[in-house]
């Protein structure tokens, strides 16, 4: 009786194997300089952190950076959905002062007296104007805070030390 016959089937070849798209990613690296920087960035390892340590020490340096963290801080607790209602009802804003803007064709005169009552007569005005009051005096409470550390404010977490 015969023995039978155990073979296994290759798959074909449908692209490149690992090795050879390395060889390219590689290739392809070194033609467009970046094994070159990335090596020259090795080698001046020690210049660049010097240049980083003198820039990052001074006082603007920190002061920028404790800005954008606090601008990142703020900017976390508004929720997605509101910052969107926020940023386009001010980018719609900006276009109707745009557009109503004193140009060379608009009437000078002032409403007088009676145009001054009949504005605050206006439901609709009142109804626009009332959300900036209230901004307003939030703003003008967040103003009158003292924070000696802003992390702590934002946190609730006292800091250690002196």
């Amino acid at each position: 009786m015969a023995e039978r016959i155990s073979h296994d089937v290759t798959p074909p070849r449908i692209g490149p194997d690992a090795r050879e798209e390395l060889d390219r990613l590689l290739q392809t690296m070194h033609e467009h300089g970046v094994l070159r920087f990335a090596n020259d960035m090795v080698a001046a390892n020690p210049q660049i952190a010097k240049v980083l340590v003198n820039g990052l020490s001074k006082e603007g340096s920190l002061n920028a950076i404790q800005n954008l963290s606090a601008l990142a801080m703020a900017l976390s607790t508004i929720p997605p959905n509101q910052f969107y209602k926020m940023t386009f009802a001010l980018r719609d804003a900006v276009a109707v002062i745009g557009q109503h803007s004193r140009s060379k064709d608009t009437d000078d005169a002032s409403p007088g007296v009676s145009g001054a009552y009949q504005l605050l007569k206006d439901e609709e005005l009142w109804h626009a104007v009332r959300p900036l009051i209230e901004g307003l005096k939030a703003f003008g409470k967040g103003l009158d805070k003292d924070i000696d550390k802003p992390i702590s404010d934002f946190t609730g977490k006292p800091t250690e030390g002196p």
